[in-house]
Formats: structure tokens, sequence, C-alpha cells
């Protein structure tokens, strides 16, 4: 890997394109570098991931409202939509707006920590939407969706948008750029202006995370693989992008991040070199905010240890900063404590989910964000019980650059009226690639059997897992695979009158 200092320069030095990052990405897109056999299977691991999540979000209503949109859109030889007959087909953007919106509604899939957040998962429906209208083949998906998620992690690892309180999918714009680059097999500078523009409308606030968290947060990446498409789009046409978008003089980083005087450190793969950050990101067995998977891990241990719940007085969690102050009582969210939250804002809030799963032994994608769960007497009790810290030990591990040592844990000491403390603490979720038990191939097609059982026919299930496991070997023509169909009487709809 080369590390790339990135840094702002004044309008009067013209900076050239191969010193500009998003030159650079633009390379690592257009280098066609020997892909790694892990790598491949991990992308085919995320590909039934993101469908596990998505069928089982397919009668949320953020999902209803974005697949109306999508059918309002139909192409003929277009891109597919989760759960429709993929005999139907719509244009690429508004399939990449449906799918998108599905796979992140129940914040259920992959995740990369770093300097910042990121779901790369988001990725995968742009690219898989595109490569369906333009006949590509699954090599070339691979392809792509490898170069997404080796520029997005890279960007997460040196650029830090949460500190200015700028949304994460600031840097899903320039890897869905950089992805179809790959895919599509553009040249440099084609790759080159799309990563900037994608870049460029890609800027929102981290409001759509902070208070009563709407259903926006399941839009926004969606969003965000759109605009690339179309960025991309424009500039295979001819046209150009605001540039150098990350080190102009009223750039991105002059503007809206650290500022005139920022350097930053940006890591990318040298020229031939396989592409293998994929393999440093890791998927959820919880559907609930990353940062608390290792906390569920923990609470269901505690609750073996504590015989009798009402015994408790008061519970500390000793965690990173990022822990603490974005899901933790250090966000100082009132609506984190509210039993009458959002399941957008219970997901956020690592007191309400210690609670439950030290309560439940358990954690359950629906069961556990119910209205009435939320309002059960006892939980409440224990979730104003629960304060959170910032440790700066916690942190350092945190931000450990050797994947093997990254931490997103915490120290957890249990008060009893009786004045015992009980003491645990845990580095990473057990389903973490350097948890106790990771993720495999068999539990990653056991979470999807879980997720849409009473969902899909057993052929269907069948056919798709049949299909997904032999991305390598699909022609092009044959993407379509890669979508499920369940009844039409089982999707709900959503009739009210809008824009389209």
């Amino acid at each position: 890997m080369l590390l790339h200092t990135v840094k702002v320069y004044p309008s009067k030095i013209k900076l050239p394109k191969k010193n500009q990052l998003a030159w650079k990405i633009a390379e690592v897109a257009s280098d066609n570098a020997k892909l790694n056999k892990e790598a491949i299977e991990m992308v085919i691991n995320r590909l039934i991931d993101n469908a596990s999540v998505a069928i089982a979000s397919l009668n949320r209503k953020s999902v209803i409202s974005s697949r109306e949109m999508a059918l309002r859109h139909p192409r003929k030889n277009g891109a597919t939509l989760f759960g429709v007959n993929p005999k139907f087909k719509f244009d690429c953007e508004w399939a990449t707006w449906s799918n998108g919106t599905a796979v992140r509604e129940l914040d259920f899939h992959d995740t990369f920590l770093a300097a910042d957040y990121s779901h790369p998962g988001d990725n995968i429906p742009p690219l898989l939407s595109v490569a369906q209208q333009n006949k590509k083949s699954g090599f070339d998906l691979l392809r792509g969706i490898i170069t997404a998620y080796e520029v997005q992690v890279n960007l997460v690892k040196g650029i830090c948008l949460h500190k200015h309180k700028v949304d994460h999918i600031a840097h899903l714009g320039p890897s869905v750029a950089a992805g179809l680059g790959t895919m599509l097999k553009l040249n440099t500078e084609i790759i080159y202006q799309a990563v900037q523009q994608a870049l460029h409308t890609t800027i929102s606030t981290r409001q759509s995370r902070k208070g009563e968290i709407s259903s926006w947060k399941a839009y926004a990446p969606a969003h965000a693989g759109k605009l690339a498409v179309e960025a991309v789009d424009r500039v295979m046409r001819g046209e150009g992008a605001p540039s150098p978008i990350y080190e102009g003089e009223d750039s991105v980083i002059a503007r809206i991040l650290d500022g005139k005087k920022a350097v930053y450190k940006v890591p990318l793969p040298k020229k031939s070199e396989t592409k293998k950050a994929i393999l440093e990101t890791y998927t959820k067995e919880y559907s609930a905010e990353y940062q608390s998977q290792a906390l569920i891990d923990l609470a269901k241990k505690l609750k073996n240890k504590i015989q009798n719940l009402n015994q408790i007085k008061k519970i500390d969690i000793y965690t990173s900063h990022h822990t603490h102050y974005v899901i933790g009582t250090g966000a100082n969210d009132p609506q984190k404590m509210d039993p009458n939250a959002s399941r957008e804002t219970l997901d956020h809030s690592i007191m309400y989910i210690f609670a439950v799963a030290l309560e439940d032994g358990d954690w359950h994608h629906v069961k556990s964000y119910s209205k009435t769960r939320a309002k059960r007497k006892s939980t409440i009790k224990l979730w104003k019980s629960i304060k959170t810290y910032e440790d700066k030990k916690w942190t350092k591990k945190y931000h450990n650059p050797n994947p093997k040592k990254k931490s997103f844990g915490a120290k957890v000491i249990v008060t009893l009226n009786s004045g015992k403390k009980i003491t645990e603490q845990q580095d990473r979720a057990d389903a973490h690639p350097y948890g106790s038990r990771p993720f495999k191939r068999q539990d990653y097609i056991k979470k999807f059997l879980t997720l849409t059982e009473n969902i899909l026919d057993k052929k269907e299930s069948d056919r798709f897992l049949k299909t997904v496991q032999n991305l390598k070997q699909l022609k092009p023509g044959q993407l379509d695979g890669l979508n499920i169909k369940i009844k039409k009487s089982k999707l709900k709809r959503n009739l009210k009158k809008g824009i389209f």
C-alpha cells in the first residue's frame, strides 16, 4: 500500500492531476490487478448478506415507498427490483434507489469503522443494478465490488467526516463511482471526473443520525448510490466535475472538513497490487448499530452471571469515543432514553440495546424493537440505570491500525443494590473476523434462511443460493438471477399519489 498525503492548495498553484486524490483513486479503479480468492468468496458472502436483509425489509414503510417510486420508471432491458418478478425491468438508477433502501433499512448488513464509519455493502446495489442493465458478467461485477470496497475502506481509514458532522455517505459516492469505473472498464480520466462529481453531490449532514432518527437513514446510501450512477453517466458523455474536489481552495476539505491547513493520509494499493480491503470489513450478527454487537454478546454472557436483574442498581459502560458519543449517553440525545422513540433511534441507543439484550439473553431484528418491548417497565428501569463513559484505552484500541487488534467493545461494571460489582469486558463481537466464532459461508446462509423464512418458498431460496455461489461463472445477461422474487400478493403497496 502507498500512503498518500492529501492537503489543500491555493488556486494559483495548479495541482497536477496525477497528484490529486481523485486521480489516484481512479488509477486504482482502472488497474486490472489480479483478484484475491478470499476477496472473491467474501463478495459472494456479502451478496447473500445483502439479499437476506433486503428481503426481510421488503414490507417496511420506507422500502415500500422506494419501490413504488422505482415501479414508476420501467425500462426494457433495465435492472431488477428485490421482490419483484425479474421479467419486469426498471431504470438502473431507480433500481439502485429501491434496492439500496431495502438493504439499508434494517441496519443489519456489513460495516467498517476507522477514522470514520461506513457500511461498504451499500456499494453493491448500484453496481448490481448497472451490471444488470449493461449486461455485464459475474466476473465484471466481482471486480467492481472489490474496487468499491477498496476505495471506501481506505477513505474511511484516512478521512474523518463525522468530526465535522458530515454523513459517511460522502465516502460512498466516490467508491461507487470507482467501482462502476472498474466494472464498466472505463479509462482513468472518466473515473477521475466521476469520483469528483460523485463526492461533490453526496455531501450531507449527520442530522440524519441525530435526535429523532427517521427513515432517511435507510434512504441516504441509496441516494448516494443513485447520484454516483448519474455522475458516471454524465462523465461518460464528456462532462467534467469540480476539480480538484479534495485539494482545491474551496474544496470539500477546505470548506467542510479540516480546512485549508488540513493534512490527511489516505492509503491506496500500488499499481498491480491485489485489492483485499473487503476482508477487513465485518457483517452484523444482530440488527443493531455495529458498535453494539460486542455489547450484545457481553450482555448475553452477563445474564448468566446475574440471577436477579431487579437487584441491579446501575450499569456503567466504559468504551471508545465513538461508541460513547454516537450511541451512548455522550450523544446527549434524550430520544435515546425514550420508550416512544423510533426503531431507527433505538437502534442507535446502546442503553436500550444493552438493557433488552441483558433481559432477554438474545436479540431479534423485529421483536427487540417492538413498541410493547420498549415500554416494558422492567426494561425502562434497567435502561435508565445505564450510563456510558469514554475510556481513552478503548478509544486507542478502536483506532488500532492492525485489524487483528482493532476493538469495538467495552468494559461493563454492574453494581448491585448490595454494593457487589460484577465486571465483564469484550474487545469485539463473537462474529467478527477475529472474534471467537467468525462468520463463515454457512453463517451467511443461515442468516439468509432465518431472515427470509415465511417470505421465500424453498425453490426460490435454493435457486438464489445456488446462483450467487456460482457468481464468477455467470455470463453477460445472467445477473438477473441475483434478484429474488416473492409472490406479488405478499408485497405491500403504498398507493398515495406522488409526482411520478
